[in-house]
């Protein structure tokens, strides 16, 4: 069964407004809510464990922040501590990083792909409790171990887009988040990619992917999803929109490609974030009776 989320967007969104927004997924019985940590905007873990301590059954997706800008170490402190605080409802995500931002702060890595290979791996070990000893090119971990890792690790997922960091993500995430300019077709594909490359390394057990969905409810819904300035838009499917009734109906196709969750991201002008998160709920419970 597939489950549907939504996402606190930092653009049109500040800070403050955060607290509100979290009770209402909470109340709106939500699956998931997912936070961004985009430069130079909110923090990614601390609107975690804000959200987390607000509510008793959300589940709190980081979907993503930036590997660069975090030493491995501190990233594992991170999630154990959010994790023994509140189990089972963290759901971590790390990335490359937007490149011209990462480079801004000086912190771009000359190759993202052999810093995701360096840092996904020794992360999970990190929450597995080993002892992690790594001397690579941008990872450097001389015997450590967390004092208080999780009880059971969550899983750590990576985002990814070209099909280098889909097969890679495969090969040493738990899970993926896939970016919300994609036909149900392409992430189909990107699906596949993973899947693959998973089991070519040999990897048991399961891969989650995530799937974020450019989406608006009631009147107006096209008029926003087209106006959207990321101009993921409203053709070729990868966009949904109109009554709940038909977004559950787009969404189902996105179910067919795949993937375990969809996250809904509100397009630009969304006029009531509450009622959007009350309808994606709604959305999710649909999806699930098809």
């Amino acid at each position: 069964m597939v489950r549907v989320g939504a996402i606190f967007s930092p653009y049109p969104n500040p800070p403050e407004s955060f607290h509100a927004a979290v009770d209402a997924a909470e109340e709106a019985g939500l699956a998931e809510l997912w936070v961004w940590e985009d430069c130079f905007r909110q923090a990614g873990f601390a609107q975690a464990a804000a959200a987390l301590a607000w509510t008793r059954r959300l589940r709190v997706g980081i979907g993503i922040a930036p590997m660069p800008l975090r030493n491995v170490a501190v990233t594992a402190m991170e999630i154990a501590t959010l994790e023994r605080l509140f189990p089972g409802r963290l759901l971590p995500g790390v990335g490359h990083g937007v490149q011209s931002w990462m480079a801004q702060v000086g912190s771009r890595a000359a190759s993202p792909l052999t810093l995701m290979r360096e840092y996904v791996p020794a992360l999970r070990g990190l929450l597995a409790g080993e002892e992690v000893t790594v001397s690579g090119r941008y990872v450097s971990l001389d015997g450590v171990r967390l004092d208080w890792p999780p009880v059971s690790p969550p899983p750590v997922f990576a985002a990814a887009e070209g099909p280098k960091t889909l097969r890679l993500s495969g090969e040493v995430a738990d899970g993926t988040v896939l970016d919300s300019r994609y036909t149900p077709a392409e992430v189909e594909a990107s699906v596949r990619a993973i899947r693959a490359a998973r089991a070519e390394a040999g990897r048991p057990g399961s891969h989650e992917i995530v799937a974020y969905v450019l989406a608006a409810f009631g009147m107006g819904a096209g008029e926003r999803v087209r106006a959207d300035p990321g101009r993921r838009g409203s053709d070729a499917g990868r966009a949904v929109w109109g009554s709940v009734e038909d977004v559950a109906t787009g969404l189902s196709a996105f179910a067919d490609a795949g993937v375990d969750a969809v996250a809904l991201l509100p397009a630009a002008g969304e006029p009531d974030l509450a009622a959007f998160y009350a309808s994606a709920a709604e959305a999710g419970r649909l999806v699930a009776g098809l």
